[in-house]
């Protein structure tokens, strides 16, 4: 771990709960220093300056029951944080006195790594809410995400984060190819191979992303030498061409669709009896191709940040004419990962997230909420025939370790383990990290068939 030194004691050690019922007095020492880091921060300059900006915008951040505030006031190119009251803020985010004390740890537990995750997803948290103008707080995502961001490292110190190592030389070499497959129809898809070894994997990207995410997995010596790997973006996403009959903006996922898209590309590769790996929604889909597995032609699953159901009230802000997704849409899922994983690997899943078409990230959430269900077909899975690992980062406020335990509970003969220092996108977060895992599930699936 590589530490940075801090710019005070952690008030932790010396504050209860109690004492956060009033954060701009909690954060009173930081703030002269947060608004100096502020006006030279490189991301939060470059997401305030545009002449777009032609008004003052205010945002505030309190403690819940408290009337006492920080207001953050956004010009073109510059966001000044004050105290006062919500009275003069758009919207407000607000949190209870011990959320907001986890949060100002220097290296918080899960969920409290983010605003988002303290607000919830299937990790829900009494006592967050945001309030007032609620497009406003979608607009305002990217700016009150690193607001937040320099007070933390102002008053604790930045998170120590892993060492990723610098790399020299590539080992990837990418072509195009024409499948068809069932609900999309037929595509000139992309994709990409590296390794010597023996053991087919095809690595599947996350819902509204593409196969970009697993580049540190396939230069990685030790799975170079184990492993022929595989991946592919699917139809319409990153380097891929739009399928038959696509529209801008209806993009849409169901199980059918993807599974038929794996078991053509297996095919028209020639895999032999690949391992299916993928995270978030891959995750789910390597469940059902578990089920399915003589259908596609697998000979193991490792299904990331996977469970058999997973439902939540959607949110548009994805798919909105009001909103730029284009920041809103990597914003949501930034707060996913471990706070400790390199900066420039968090910055890559941004910039990959920003890249979409219109509309992609939530046509994939279709089947990634409620689209799946496989709550009665987990129990048929035969695990001699197509062996189930099942990994899930502790960080992830998404799909939980303990959502993804109880999903290989009904699978008869799988088996799970929480990754630490991990979160949604462990692939690409920390790849030395998750390669370690990788290949512990690889030869339990090797062991298994053999």
């Amino acid at each position: 771990m590589q530490n940075q030194e801090g710019n005070g004691a952690d008030p932790q050690s010396a504050s209860s709960p109690h004492a956060w019922a009033d954060l701009p007095a909690q954060l009173e020492a930081a703030l002269p220093k947060a608004n100096e880091a502020a006006t030279t921060d490189g991301q939060l300059l470059a997401f305030t300056t545009s002449n777009a900006i032609d008004a003052p915008a205010t945002f505030g951040i309190k403690a819940a029951g408290s009337d006492n505030a920080l207001l953050v006031t956004v010009t073109n190119g510059k966001a000044q944080i004050r105290t006062g009251s919500t009275d003069d803020a758009l919207f407000t985010l607000s949190a209870l006195p011990e959320q907001w004390q986890e949060f100002f740890r220097q290296t918080p537990v899960a969920p409290y790594q983010s605003y988002w995750g303290m607000f919830g997803m299937n990790i829900k948290q009494e006592g967050i809410e945001v309030q007032g103008d609620q497009n406003a707080f979608a607009h305002w995502t990217h700016v009150w995400r690193r607001v937040l961001e320099i007070l933390h490292d102002t008053l604790v110190g930045p998170t120590p984060v892993d060492e990723e190592p610098e790399e020299d030389e590539d080992h990837i070499v990418g072509r195009y190819v024409y499948v068809t497959s069932p609900v999309w129809g037929k595509c000139k898809i992309f994709y990409e191979q590296s390794g010597e070894g023996d053991q087919d994997i095809l690595f599947l990207h996350t819902a509204g992303s593409d196969s970009r995410q697993y580049h540190g997995v396939l230069n990685d010596e030790k799975m170079r030498q184990k492993c022929r790997m595989t991946v592919f973006d699917l139809p319409a996403h990153g380097r891929s061409f739009p399928y038959e009959g696509y529209w801008p903006g209806m993009h849409t996922n169901t199980e059918d669709s993807y599974v038929g898209c794996i078991a053509a590309v297996i095919k028209k590769l020639g895999l032999n009896k690949p391992i299916v790996c993928g995270a978030s929604m891959a995750g789910q889909i390597c469940l059902a191709v578990a089920a399915r597995a003589e259908e596609v032609g697998a000979g193991g699953t490792i299904p990331l940040q996977g469970s058999d159901y997973l439902n939540m009230e959607r949110q548009w802000y994805d798919r909105s004419p009001y909103v730029n997704q284009s920041l809103f849409n990597p914003e949501w899922i930034y707060g996913m990962m471990s706070p400790t994983a390199p900066l420039k690997n968090r910055q890559l899943v941004w910039h990959m997230y920003s890249a979409q078409a219109y509309g992609i990230f939530h046509g994939d959430l279709d089947f990634y909420f409620g689209g799946w269900d496989g709550r009665t077909r987990m129990a048929g899975i035969d695990t001699k025939k197509c062996p189930v690992y099942m990994l899930t980062g502790e960080y992830d406020w998404s799909n939980t370790p303990a959502m993804s335990q109880a999903t290989c509970d009904k699978i008869p003969g799988g088996m799970h383990q929480a990754m630490k220092g991990l979160g949604h996108f462990p692939a690409t977060e920390n790849p030395k990290v998750f390669v370690g895992y990788v290949l512990e599930a690889i030869d339990h699936i090797q062991k298994t068939r053999s």
